[in-house]
C-alpha cells in the first residue's frame, strides 16, 4: 500500500453534518486498511482545545475581536500542525480534519478580517500542509435550522442569526468555484449514507483510495 499520508478537511456551515462524514470516511478508510487520524480545528491538542474553548465560548456582554478570533485560531493551528497533522503524514497515516484554514478565511473575514490579512497569516502557519482534498458540505442554511436546533450546541458562532448562516454558505462555495481542483462541494441535505458515499467517490477520483 502506498504509505504516502493525506490530508483530508471537511468543511461547511453549521449543522452540515460533518461530524457524520468523518465517522463514515474514517469507517470505509479502516475497513481499506488506511491508518487514520481524525481531528478537529480548532483544537487537536491539549494548548489547541484550550484555545477553542477561549475562541468559542460566549461571554455575557464581552468577546473577541474578529481580529483576535484569527489570531487565535491560527495559534490553536500552529500547535495542531506541529504536534498532530504533519508527525501523522510523515508516517504514512491520513488525517481528516474537522475544519481547517478555510473556516478562519470564512468566518473571519465575514466579520472584516481582511482577506489579504487572512492569507498572509495561512501562508506563514499552514505552508507546504495543503490540504489533498477538501469536501465542502452545501446546504440552505434555513432548512439546516432545525439540525442546529437539535444539537443542543451553542457557541458564539451556532448562535448567529440567519444572514450570518447564509454568508458562511457563500464565503465556503466561494472558496470552492476558486479552488475546484482541491476542493469538492457535496450536498448536506441528502441521506447520511448517500453523503458519505459521494465523499469516498470525491476522494478516489481526486487522490486514489486503495
Amino acid at each position: 500500500m502506498d504509505l504516502q499520508g493525506r490530508f483530508i478537511t471537511i468543511e461547511g456551515g453549521e449543522g452540515t453534518g460533518k461530524s457524520t462524514l468523518i465517522a463514515g470516511l474514517t469507517q470505509a478508510f479502516r475497513e481499506r486498511g488506511i491508518a487514520v487520524l481524525t481531528t478537529r480545528e480548532p483544537g487537536g491538542t491539549p494548548l489547541a482545545e484550550q484555545v477553542r474553548e477561549l475562541a468559542l465560548s460566549k461571554h455575557e456582554n464581552e468577546g473577541w475581536s474578529p481580529l483576535a478570533h484569527a489570531l487565535l485560531m491560527n495559534a490553536a493551528r500552529q500547535d495542531h500542525l506541529d504536534r498532530q497533522i504533519r508527525p501523522a503524514l510523515r508516517a504514512g497515516r491520513w488525517v481528516i480534519s474537522d475544519r481547517f484554514a478555510d473556516s478562519t478565511r470564512v468566518y473571519q473575514g465575514i466579520d472584516g478580517v481582511s482577506e489579504r490579512f487572512l492569507k498572509a497569516l495561512e501562508a506563514q502557519i499552514v505552508g507546504e500542509t495543503r490540504p489533498d482534498i477538501t469536501l465542502i458540505l452545501d446546504g440552505d442554511p434555513e432548512r439546516l435550522q432545525e439540525r442546529r436546533s437539535l444539537r443542543g450546541v451553542s457557541d458564539v458562532f451556532e448562535a448567529r442569526d440567519l444572514g450570518f448562516h447564509n454568508a458562511v454558505r457563500d464565503g465556503f462555495l466561494a472558496i470552492a468555484e476558486a479552488e475546484p481542483e482541491r476542493c469538492a462541494v457535496i450536498d448536506a441535505l441528502v441521506s447520511p449514507e448517500a453523503v458519505v458515499a459521494s465523499g469516498l467517490q470525491a476522494i478516489d477520483t481526486r487522490i486514489g483510495l486503495p
